[in-house]
């Protein structure tokens, strides 16, 4: 591999790598330039026709692999991928545009998720249930079958490798969908695979229109499983389209992260968290904490910190030396944060810091704290994906449960207190699929990975992320 990033870009479909010839083409270009670096091959309807055949051809065959034998295909492709991590980082930081110590680490904690994946499927046991002498009924899981998975722009690496990791890992074949934002991090981790041994239409990468391509694969009966990481409703619409062939749906479709800062917290441990956390990857993190509710007695201290911290976070090209934010991913990103701080202001909250756009090529916005947002603000409803803190304040545990719980939407929550039995029902109460105390963890990699509500259903990571790509079959015999 080039430590530069490649000119063109290839799909890989039945073990073959596939250049852009006669196709359509997207063009990938760097965030903080807002220029053009590479152009992307779209796949055509017999591009994707292939790769379903493809699929469906290696179905088998993988399934049939010892389990020890598909877990030594996913420890190699590991090292592999921390061996080239540095490399990839590089791609990803041109094509993302997060700092290249963070696009690094993704790619080695992908590593890791391949490894838990691999150990996961040797655990994976059925149950034998108790039946009367000469009778035997036993429980197995087996793969589900070919999936057609779908992976935003933001972890460019670590979201496409939480849907192969355990569907290969199970048994099943699949076919990936990239962001075409971001495809040339997502292609190498499919060549590591392949270069550790993954056999031709096990996995495979296409890039096109999101729609046409969706819509392609879900169709076909050959599609037994999709996973999906993206919005709400994008993930409604390939819901309905699985309908159609009854194919099973893991859905990861966002949130909108209340944090509940208490007054008896260690609240210098609090800040230092959550200014470091709010603008990791320019906020663009589905559980990135965004709805700061602090309680009375804390709130302008919390605030005033909370600004202190976010001006010292250092803004610019992720090759850049001791950068903490790179840009937003594209030019709707500005966009949408300038029309949500100033719907925000004209409702009554106040700009602590930021809410405007940095006077450059690319697409850079200023870290961003808002203060006293009234809950009538789009900003406290809509999730912003982007470097923006907005906090109100609350005075009893009652009224924070209420403000957490007040969206349809319940991917992660975060809460600081010292209090044990407020912690008890934080956890118990605030309706999220996760929900980390006095720290901010959320994707340990053996935790299920999931929302609830409008956030979407099923969960990824750990067992029963593996689980997600197998079916449950009795076995009665006589």
């Amino acid at each position: 591999m080039s430590n530069t990033y490649p000119p063109s870009l290839q799909l890989h479909i039945d073990g073959e790598w596939i250049d852009v010839e006669d196709r359509d083409v997207h063009h990938v270009v760097n965030p903080s330039t807002g220029k053009t670096i590479s152009d992307l091959p779209k796949a055509s309807k017999a591009d994707l026709d292939r790769a379903l055949d493809a699929a469906k051809r290696a179905f088998p065959i993988w399934r049939d692999t010892p389990v020890a034998a598909r877990a030594a295909i996913l420890h190699k492709a590991a090292d592999l991928m921390r061996e080239r991590a540095p490399e990839i980082g590089r791609m990803m930081t041109a094509e993302q545009g997060k700092p290249v110590g963070q696009a690094t680490g993704e790619v080695t904690a992908s590593a890791a998720m391949f490894d838990v994946m691999a150990e996961e499927a040797k655990r994976c046991y059925g149950r034998v249930l108790v039946r009367p002498t000469g009778q035997n009924s036993f429980v197995k899981y087996q793969p589900v079958g070919p999936v057609a998975a779908f992976s935003p722009w933001n972890f460019p690496v670590y979201t496409p490798a939480r849907k192969l990791a355990p569907a290969l890992a199970a048994g099943c074949s699949i076919i990936l969908k990239p962001a075409e934002e971001t495809p040339a991090s997502p292609i190498e981790m499919i060549r590591c695979l392949l270069d550790a041994g993954l056999p031709a239409g096990t996995a495979q990468v296409v890039f096109g229109d999101p729609s046409e391509v969706s819509s392609h694969l879900i169709a076909s009966d050959i599609i037994r499983k999709i996973s999906f990481t993206g919005s709400v409703p994008v993930g409604r619409h390939l819901m309905k389209l699985a309908t159609e062939n009854m194919q099973r749906t893991t859905m990861e479709l966002g949130g909108h992260a209340p944090v509940l800062v208490f007054d008896d917290c260690d609240l210098d441990k609090a800040l230092d968290l959550l200014a470091m956390q709010k603008y990791r990857n320019a906020g663009q993190v589905c559980v990135s904490p965004t709805r700061f509710y602090v309680q009375s007695g804390i709130y302008e201290k919390f605030a005033n910190e909370f600004t202190k911290r976010a001006e010292k976070v250092q803004v610019g090209d992720g090759f850049g030396d001791n950068i903490d934010m790179g840009p937003l991913a594209n030019p709707r990103r500005p966009e949408a944060m300038e029309k949500l701080i100033s719907d925000a202001k004209a409702k009554g909250a106040t700009v602590r810091l930021g809410g405007e756009a940095m006077d450059s090529d690319g697409y850079f916005y200023r870290p961003t704290v808002l203060t006293d947002v009234p809950l009538q603000a789009d900003i406290m409803s809509n999730e912003p994906f982007g470097p923006v803190a907005a906090m109100r304040p609350f005075d009893t545990l009652d009224e924070a449960i209420e403000q957490a719980n007040r969206l349809p939407l319940g991917l992660a929550a975060y809460a600081f207190t010292n209090s044990l039995r407020t912690a008890n029902i934080v956890g118990d109460m605030v309706e999220a699929g996760m929900v980390a105390i006095n720290n901010l963890t959320v994707s340990p990699g053996d935790a299920p990975f999931g929302g609830v509500k409008q956030s979407g259903h099923g969960s990824e990571d750990g067992p029963d992320g593996l689980k997600a790509y197998m079916v449950t079959k009795a076995i009665h015999q006589s």
